[in-house]
């Protein structure tokens, strides 16, 4: 028989075992309550994300479809604007053809401004506040006169203190192609040179170094202001190097656009941009062009 101190000492032990192995049981179970809460709150947490990332798809697809929408528009309207320049281009040939090569057109403008010239010139304000804020306009405003002239025979860049953009063709016309079109606008867009934010300097530069009997020129000058001392000085200035021939006709014809850059400013502060404004007009008036002012800056 077994006795009873050994059958009383073996159930106190396996009462230890068996209170040690509960109180682990309720240790377990406690962890994986805190686990649980935890795996839910990433599950939730993941639900999160995976609703956000959906919906950021969603956002990137409709941002995916406009752009394509975008492009194809923009690609029909370069097609559009290039059909419609050959078509110009092919209509003069044509007219020239049937009405003989001394027939004078009754009406070469396109918006007001004489599109006859078979070079332009672009004398363009490399000031700081053009540069800062009006230079993407000026960009859409150089492209879509060059849109008006689908083929010229000469091209060039002078900004309005008479530097060339490309100082390789000093003094020489830069050949009209579409791929120097498209190197001028790409050089366009750094083109940040010191400026005194007056134009006769590179009026001046651009008429004694291209003119010739015969050639029909168009100066553009793009600005925003006019920091010169005298408006009077930069006109009579004109007028002695772009003279008249005995038809009255002018050297070269002189446009302008003006952007209001300076409008943004205090009404004491606009001086310069109503300056070059006044001076645009009589000075486009005066050499048989025409002056733009535009009414934002921005593109």
């Amino acid at each position: 028989t077994v006795q009873p101190q050994i059958i009383e000492a073996s159930t106190t032990n396996l009462e230890g075992v068996l209170a040690a192995l509960q109180e682990q049981l309720f240790e377990i179970r406690g962890e994986s309550r805190v686990l649980n809460r935890d795996l839910n709150a990433r599950h939730e947490q993941l639900s999160e994300y995976q609703e956000r990332i959906a919906i950021l798809r969603g956002t990137l697809a409709s941002a995916r479809s406009r752009y394509d929408s975008i492009q194809v528009q923009t690609n029909t309207n370069d097609v559009v604007v290039d059909q419609l320049a050959i078509a110009r281009q092919q209509l003069s040939d044509e007219q020239k053809r049937l009405l003989g090569s001394q027939h004078k057109s009754k009406n070469n403008l396109i918006g007001g401004i004489p599109v006859d010239s078979e070079y332009i010139i672009f004398v363009i304000d490399t000031s700081g506040s053009m540069f800062s804020y009006a230079w993407e306009r000026m960009i859409e405003e150089l492209q879509a006169t060059l849109s008006i002239y689908p083929t010229v025979k000469g091209i060039q860049v002078l900004n309005d203190m008479g530097n060339y953009m490309f100082s390789r063709y000093r003094g020489q016309w830069i050949p009209d192609t579409p791929g120097r079109r498209k190197v001028i606008i790409d050089n366009l867009r750094n083109w940040n040179v010191f400026s005194n934010s007056s134009p006769v300097e590179g009026i001046e530069a651009a008429i004694r170094a291209f003119h010739k009997p015969g050639q029909k020129i168009s100066i553009y000058v793009f600005g925003d202001e006019f920091t010169g001392d005298s408006i009077s000085q930069v006109i009579d200035t004109v007028d002695r190097i772009n003279q008249s021939n005995a038809r009255g006709e002018r050297l070269v014809r002189i446009h302008a656009v003006g952007f209001p850059v300076q409008f943004i400013r205090a009404p004491h502060l606009q001086t310069t941009g109503i300056r070059f404004a006044t001076l645009m007009r009589e000075l486009t008036y005066r050499n048989g062009g025409t002056f733009v002012g535009l009414n934002d800056f921005r593109p």
